[in-house]
């Protein structure tokens, strides 16, 4: 039989009240903790912590105070990243970033859900999917993005929006739910 931690690393439903996979959070609460007391105008020590207590870390990587996440090593950033105050990440499985993205104030990305079902919910059942953000992405304040989702290069996601579904490369999408509303130009090879 599985332990809980087994179910949730093979991508299963897991319960999240398994005393392994809350070591996990705890260990993630410490370490965010520790990365919000430093200084923000020591930037490279923030940096240096970073790189210590996520997954990868591209170079000119910057978050913002307060940072939160559920596992910190699940979560992997590109070069060229900046986030705004108050980013929540719940990494409880893998969330990777490209390169060139920022990220507005107030924003959620989450791999974690929950059954509809209240048996399952009193039974402290998670449900996981991971979330990939592409390149040269800018996601504005107070953006909720959703388990499962792909966020391709070149995308605007308007503040405010819920993404729950996969938006597509040179797309500007916004709105409860995202939606896209307008293709964007790629300028990035003009002459």
């Amino acid at each position: 039989m599985q332990s809980e931690i087994e179910k949730l690393k093979a991508g299963s439903d897991y319960c999240y009240d398994d005393a392994e996979i809350e070591a996990l959070k705890i260990n993630a609460i410490i370490n965010c903790e520790t990365y919000n007391s430093i200084d923000s105008l020591d930037k490279e020590k923030r940096y240096n912590f970073l790189k210590s207590m996520l997954g990868s870390v591209g170079e000119d990587v910057y978050i913002e105070k307060r940072f939160n996440c559920d596992n910190g090593k699940n979560i992997h950033i590109g070069s060229h990243f900046l986030a705004n105050y108050n980013l929540t990440i719940l990494d409880i499985v893998e969330v990777k970033i490209g390169d060139y993205v920022l990220i507005g104030p107030n924003t959620l990305i989450t791999t974690v859900n929950h059954p509809i079902s209240p048996k399952g919910r009193r039974n402290k059942i998670g449900i996981t999917a991971p979330v990939t953000i592409g390149d040269d992405v800018w996601i504005g304040g107070n953006v909720s993005v959703l388990p499962g989702v792909t966020i391709g290069n070149n995308v605007v996601i308007g503040a405010g929006a819920v993404v729950t579904h996969d938006i597509p490369d040179n797309s500007l999408a916004a709105g409860v739910p995202a939606k896209v509303i307008k293709k964007i130009k790629n300028d990035l090879h003009e002459i």
